[in-house]
Formats: C-alpha cells, sequence, structure tokens
C-alpha cells in the first residue's frame, strides 16, 4: 500500500516543534506485510517443478489493454441516482482516521471522505488539491510555504484552514502512529496565517515533493475533541460523507451534495463490504451480485475475462515483490549460493505462468511506474542484463565451489497461499532437480513477521515478501535495504559494501534530483550483483465491475480505489 498519512495537533499561532520521540523504526514490520493485503490469496494453479523452464515466457497481455477511454452519461439526472457495492478482498483495520489509518481497504474508504493537501493523479504524479498551487521553496530544499485556497468547508460546514493542514502533517508524530517515518523530517510547522502555511525540515529530505505532501487533511478541532469517535465516524471535506458502520460487515457513504470541487460525482451512494475469498468474490460479481470487485486473482482471470457482461480494469502499481535471502547465517551469506539459488530457476517464466496479465516481472527494486512517473529515466535495460538467467548448471556448479553439504534443504517461508507460496514451491523444486532441495513452509502473516527478521537461519534462509511504496526510490531502499531498519522491515541483514548504507541515506537527505539518481543506480547495481533480495514481480493492481459501471478506472495506487470521481473519470451506474 501507499501510505496517505496525517497527524496531530500543534497550535494555530506561532512555531511549534514537533517532539522527536519518533525513530526511523517507526516504519514498522507491518507495512511491508500490509502489501500482501493486495496480493490474491488464490492457490495457484499448475504443477510446479514439472517442465524444464526456458529462458523466456509466452506472450502476456499488457495491463494498459485494461484501460479504457473516458465515457459520458447520456443521462445525468439518472446518473446521479446511482448506487455502487464494492468487495474489497481482505479484511479492513477498520481505522478510518487517516492520521491512524495504515491498511489500503480502510484508505479505500477514507480517500473518498477526505481530500489531500495534494493527491496522486492516474500516473502517480501529485497536483495540488487543497493546495493553491505548488509550494515555494525556500533554504535550498529545507523550507516549505503553502497556500491554501479559501472558501473550502469540511463536512460539518467549519472552513478548512492552514492550521488543520498543519495539524494533519504533525499528528502522525506527535502521537507515534504507524504513519509517522513519513513525516519525522519535519522539524516544525508555522501557522502565517488561515490560508498560509510554512513548514521547516531537519534537512533536504528528496520524497517530500513526491510523498510527503500527500496528506489527506482533518479537521483539527473535531478530530481532537474525540479521537476514537472520529476514527469509526469521520468528517473531511471530500465527495463523500460517513453515514453508516457496521464492524467487520459494511461502510455506506453517501454523496456530499455541497462538494467544494469539479466534477461533482454522480454516484450516490456507495456501499463496502470485505470478501477475502477469492472465489465467492469472483461469483458474486460474474452473477450480477456486486457492482465492483478489488483485485482480479490469476487463477480467475480467463473466466472474468471471458464474461459478456463483466470488465477487467488495471493499472501498473508501485508494489516490489521479492525473495529475500538470510545474509546473517546459514548457507546464503554467501553470496555464490544466493546467485545460485537466483539462477535455479526462470522468475520470467513462472511470472507468465502463474500471474499472466496480473503482473509483470522486475529487475531491480525500483517498480516500473516509480521510475517512469519520478522522472528517473533508470538503465532498466542493462538491470535486465544483470539479472540472473535460468542455468540450472551454473547453479550446481556455484553452489558445489561454494562447498554447499549434500542434501541442503533451506528453509524457505511465505504467506499461506497465493503467487509467493507457489514461487517458494517452484524454487524447491528446481533446487531438488539439481540435487537439493528445499523446506518450503507457508505462515499466516501474523507467524510471518514474528519470523523473517530474526537473522535466525533454523527460522529461515530465504523468505518471500512484497513491499509497496510509490514514485520515489526511497521508500524501497530506505525500508528494505538500510541497516536501520534490520528486525524491523527486512531480514537479510546485508552489511552491504564500501558506503552502500551511506548512500542510501544520502540520497534520502539530497534535494538535488540528478544526484540521488546516481546514487541509486549505484546501489540498484551492488543489488543486482550481490543479491541480498531478489527483484520478483509487480502486482497490479486490478478490478472487475459489471458492464453497467461506466467511466471506472484503476488507480496505481490500491488505496486510491474506487476513485469514482476525479479530474479524469466520473464514475456511474447506468440502468
Amino acid at each position: 500500500m501507499i501510505s496517505t498519512l496525517v497527524w496531530k495537533g500543534i497550535t494555530k499561532n506561532g512555531r511549534m516543534p514537533i517532539p522527536r520521540t519518533m525513530v526511523d523504526k517507526l516504519q514498522t514490520r507491518r507495512r511491508v506485510l500490509a502489501s500482501g493485503a493486495a496480493v490474491s490469496a488464490a492457490t495457484i494453479a499448475g504443477c510446479i517443478g514439472e517442465d524444464a523452464e526456458g529462458d523466456d515466457g509466452g506472450d502476456v497481455a499488457d495491463i494498459s489493454e485494461y484501460q479504457y477511454d473516458r465515457e459520458e452519461p447520456d443521462d445525468e439526472d439518472a446518473a446521479r441516482e446511482s448506487s455502487l457495492e464494492f468487495l474489497q478482498p481482505a479484511e479492513r483495520d477498520e481505522d478510518f482516521d487517516p492520521v491512524v489509518s495504515f491498511d489500503s481497504y480502510s484508505m479505500q474508504v477514507a480517500n473518498l471522505v477526505f481530500d489531500g493537501l495534494y493527491e496522486w493523479d492516474d500516473e502517480m504524479g501529485l497536483e495540488p488539491k487543497i493546495a493553491d498551487g505548488m509550494p515555494e521553496e525556500e533554504d535550498d530544499g529545507e523550507t516549505y510555504v503553502f497556500e491554501i485556497q479559501d472558501g473550502i468547508e469540511f463536512h460539518n460546514g467549519d472552513e478548512v484552514t492552514a492550521g488543520d493542514v498543519a495539524h494533519s502533517f504533525t499528528a502522525p508524530v506527535e502521537e507515534e502512529t504507524e504513519n509517522a517515518a513519513t513525516y519525522a523530517m519535519i522539524e516544525s510547522t508555522e501557522v502565517v496565517d488561515d490560508h498560509t502555511l510554512e513548514v521547516a525540515l531537519e534537512h533536504p529530505y528528496g520524497p517530500f515533493t513526491l510523498v510527503t505532501m500527500a496528506v489527506p487533511v482533518v479537521p483539527e478541532d473535531v478530530r481532537t475533541e474525540d479521537r476514537d469517535e472520529f476514527n469509526t465516524d469521520p468528517i473531511g471535506s471530500g465527495p463523500f460523507e460517513f453515514v453508516d458502520f457496521q464492524s467487520g460487515e459494511y461502510v455506506e457513504l453517501e454523496r456530499w451534495d455541497d462538494y467544494w470541487d469539479e466534477p461533482q460525482p454522480y454516484v450516490e451512494e456507495i456501499r463496502f463490504e470485505d470478501a477475502p475469498d477469492d472465489a465467492n468474490r469472483v461469483a458474486q460479481v460474474l452473477a450480477g451480485d456486486a457492482d465492483v470487485i478489488d483485485t482480479v486473482p490469476a487463477t480467475e482471470w480467463d473466466e472474468v475475462e471471458g464474461a459478456d457482461d463483466v470488465r477487467i480494469h488495471g493499472s501498473r502499481s508501485p508494489s516490489y515483490m521479492y525473495l529475500g535471502f538470510n545474509c546473517n547465517e546459514g548457507e546464503t551469506t554467501d553470496p555464490d549460493v544466493r546467485r545460485a539459488v537466483s539462477h535455479s530457476f526462470s522468475m520470467q517464466a513462472f511470472v507468465d505462468e502463474h500471474l499472466g496479465p496480473a503482473a509483470a516481472p522486475l529487475s531491480s527494486p525500483i517498480p516500473e511506474i516509480t521510475n517512469d512517473e519520478g522522472d528517473w529515466d533508470f538503465p532498466v535495460d542493462e538491470w535486465e542484463e544483470q539479472m540472473p538467467e535460468y542455468d540450472p548448471d551454473q547453479a550446481e556448479q556455484l553452489l558445489e565451489d561454494a562447498g554447499v553439504p549434500d542434501g541442503w534443504e533451506p528453509r524457505i517461508i511465505a504467506p499461506e497461499g497465493g503467487p509467493r507460496e507457489a514461487l517458494a514451491e517452484r524454487i524447491g523444486s528446481r533446487l531438488t532437480e539439481i540435487g537439493y532441495g528445499a523446506d518450503v513452509q507457508g505462515m499466516s502473516f501474523a507467524t510471518l513477521v514474528d519470523t523473517y527478521t530474526t537473522g535466525n537461519a533454523d527460522d529461515y534462509e530465504m523468505y518471500l515478501l512484497g513491499w509497496t511504496g510509490g514514485p520515489d526510490p526511497d521508500a524501497y531502499f530506505y525500508n528494505l535495504f538500510h541497516e536501520s531498519q534490520e528486525e524491523v522491515g527486512q531480514g537479510h541483514f546485508y552489511e552491504g559494501q564500501g558506503e552502500f548504507h551511506d548512500n542510501i541515506v544520502a540520497a534520502r537527505e539530497s534535494a538535488d534530483h540528478d544526484e540521488r539518481r546516481d546514487l541509486y543506480i549505484e546501489l540498484t547495481e551492488e543489488v543486482l550483483e550481490y543479491l541480498p533480495a531478489l527483484p520478483a514481480y509487480s502486482e497490479h493492481n486490478t478490478m472487475a465491475a459489471r458492464e453497467n459501471v461506466r467511466d471506472l478506472h484503476a488507480h496505481p495506487a490500491v488505496s486510491y480505489n474506487p476513485r469514482i470521481v476525479s479530474d479524469y473519470q466520473n464514475t456511474w451506474i447506468e440502468e
């Protein structure tokens, strides 16, 4: 998931420092695992390890084929009577206050109730929403001055002010929420007047204008009066109001007819229900019992695509799935052993066979959309050439030269069910074919959280997990490779070569785009050479909708789906 965050109270006048009680490790393990919520829990079809793998996969459809042109209703009055039922593929944490919320599916609800200071467009570009244009940058990237649009109101009629925006920036740190790490670089805020806010950073922070400014804005007075009540009965300035909620069952939103922005939404009511069983969720949309479902399982793709009255909607996403190696204990501390495992199977073939149009193979920790939409222009073609190719003979020779004992069976742990456990089985099967083996263990997320960060070879020598960042590489390198995050969001304990960890921090704290790009190229080349983690694939964001759901478009950020209304879409149900 992409973390969209918000925070607690500061005084409305004068400069107030943010408490420094938060440390980098507030970027908790849960975020790594949270990306699994967006991954199908279906059992992947196909036999593992029967056929030899070629170097290339088959022809796979491009996800752009599942995006459609804009549509407009013939009868706008009829469109404005639309009601939509949306099935989510995982249970919500049911924290609807964006200061607190840390799961994608609660934020799918919250992002329709709250507007952001800035918001990501359909290509992950940051655009002003509540802000009146882009901020004025001062002090070489350490100070930003934001102007707030005049006349925007929350659902209760209170005006949105710079004080509310300041509160939204600082509350996660002050309240030590799981979103705090994204905002911990903010040193202080100053409310200049009701529509002007100054934010001072401790140091330049490269991702600030790509990630941090996408903050949902909450009303400070209402929220701080009773935070518990606000969490399950929130008030925002977005196009929909919170009207009904039954814990563990559903959330109902209703169009706010006094919404301040254009276009006004056509949809009048939205009902969210969780439906974690893939087959049941697909069956409901195929039968017409639901309008839209989130996440089309790879195993059900052909059936959904072949239905006459259902369409798949898809978008690239900033998700990163990977095979992590234990660099702390065991045989995988040897980079040649990690290289051997990576040569023992074909990642391309696995993705093509088991995920098809639902995912794309990766050749770095930086997803394709992050590269493209962040204007990084990374040498992806060169990185693809650096990725280990399927070569079982080379794998066997590397293991023999490394002195790996006969009968080596490394433990590979993965989330139970779904593509990643299937990938673990594939790796184990291929290792068996060259005279070794693997102990593959599918685990619940709760068990995995307590296991993959121990650094103990008895617990694992490899693990399969995922992460969702955004349009800046820092979200991947700092959280998944910097030494400060060992035992928090990573389990490989990679010491790095030379200035590896220093370069991660240097890229994080630089405001120079070209300097950051050069550092990330150097970091990526080291990851591909020494393989503390092998890039696997990026799973696309997908939805399936009945044909009468019009002008629906999948957003790259799963927490933005269903977007419903924006400058590039206005969804309605055609009766």
